[in-house]
């Protein structure tokens, strides 16, 4: 059974990952009205991936006795700007995630081991959040206001294919 800031602390990550759910998804949709399909693609993907977390969350408070508070969702922007713009609020929302399982590990350290081990496997995959978003604005960043290198990185980014989301592999794998 967990305690009660515990319990608070999981549905917080909940919370977390279903706005970014939702948020990626927001994007996705504007990024396909602008025509960057691929674009639009690879924010579907880490949608998909946000709602997997969400998910394992879920399963980890109700199989340790907790109850799961889910909510209410703010509205989403309908507008994110340029590609550039909108990969640059992916890498800071990427950073925010970082820094809330962060703050949540180092509770959890000291509380409740299992749930800390639970918070350092998506700490791990937060690397590789934050890694792949800094590549997409650096490269975003390159290719500037030219509509050819817009249009080879719409496509690049279209080839993201979905992929195991934090747990569903052994660490580091």
């Amino acid at each position: 059974m967990l305690n009660d800031q515990i319990q608070k602390l999981v549905n917080n990550l909940i919370q977390i990952e279903h706005v970014s759910t939702t948020l990626y998804l927001a994007m996705s949709a504007y990024m396909a009205n602008q025509n960057y399909t691929g674009m639009a693609k690879w924010l579907r993907i880490q949608s998909e991936e946000e709602r997997t977390h969400m998910l394992k969350l879920i399963d980890y408070l109700t199989d340790r006795g907790g109850v799961v508070e889910l909510q209410e969702l703010p509205a989403q922007p309908k507008e994110y700007g340029s590609p550039l713009e909108t990969f640059q609020k992916v890498l800071e929302h990427e950073q925010f995630v970082t820094n809330s399982y962060r703050q949540a590990y180092n509770y959890a350290a000291q509380t409740d081991q299992q749930t800390a081990v639970i918070i350092q496997e998506f700490l791990r995959e937060q690397i590789d959040e934050e890694a792949q978003s800094q590549k997409v604005v650096d490269r975003l960043k390159i290719a500037g206001d030219n509509p050819s290198a817009l249009l080879v990185m719409d496509q690049e980014l279209g080839q993201r294919a979905a992929g195991p989301a934090a747990g569903a592999a052994p660490a580091g794998g």
